[in-house]
């Protein structure tokens, strides 16, 4: 049986499209950065592939430019997502970064994942905790929650940095090849 879910965020309502950091740009995806994600997951699949269920396969270009159009269309996305890209000073796609309305009121999902060629150098701590600190300015919502597999300590090691609290781990189904099966849930609150 499916539950729908009430949405967290109130209609109308966001964050920014365009987040400056000085040396980082987290802005939504726009349809002239097809090729540079496409290039980038491309270049980072044997690094995301392990954690990412959406990434069971290399990604093609069509897949790509049908995530551009779905971001194009509409700011949340179809599944009430804010996608965005995490760009350096010179354009380049360092990796991405989102907010997901798919916890009801009133906590919104925050995923992430990073180019190979740019781990370990706080692109996705810096930007998570820009987003993380912009979701919970937002009306309706006190929590912010990034969820892992337990054997993802990458990740992990994001939520632990920016102070969330481990709120649990459960068993859940494993949906990317070096997935645990054991779901860490972090949670951070106003």
């Amino acid at each position: 049986m499916d539950v729908e879910l009430s949405p967290a965020l109130e209609p109308g309502v966001g964050p920014a499209q365009r987040i400056d950091l000085g040396d980082l740009l987290i802005r939504r995806w726009e349809p002239q950065d097809l090729m540079a994600r496409f290039e980038a997951i491309a270049t980072s699949f044997e690094h995301l592939h392990p954690w990412m269920h959406w990434l069971a396969e290399p990604t093609t270009l069509e897949q790509q430019r049908v995530f551009g159009e779905i971001v194009a269309r509409g700011w949340p996305t179809a599944d009430r997502g804010f996608d965005y890209g995490i760009f350096g000073s010179d354009g380049t796609v360092l990796g991405a970064i989102g907010l997901h309305d798919r916890l009801g009121p009133p906590a919104v999902e925050l995923g992430y994942w990073c180019h190979v060629e740019h781990t370990g150098c706080g692109v996705v701590t810096r930007s998570a905790a820009a987003l993380t600190r912009i979701a919970l300015a937002l009306p309706g919502i006190d929590r912010v929650e990034i969820h892992c597999d337990e054997a993802n300590f990458r990740s992990a090691g994001v939520a632990r940095r920016l102070g969330y609290r481990l709120d649990r781990v459960e068993s859940r189904e494993k949906r990317a090849p070096a997935e645990s099966g054991r779901g860490m849930y972090w949670v951070s609150e106003r």
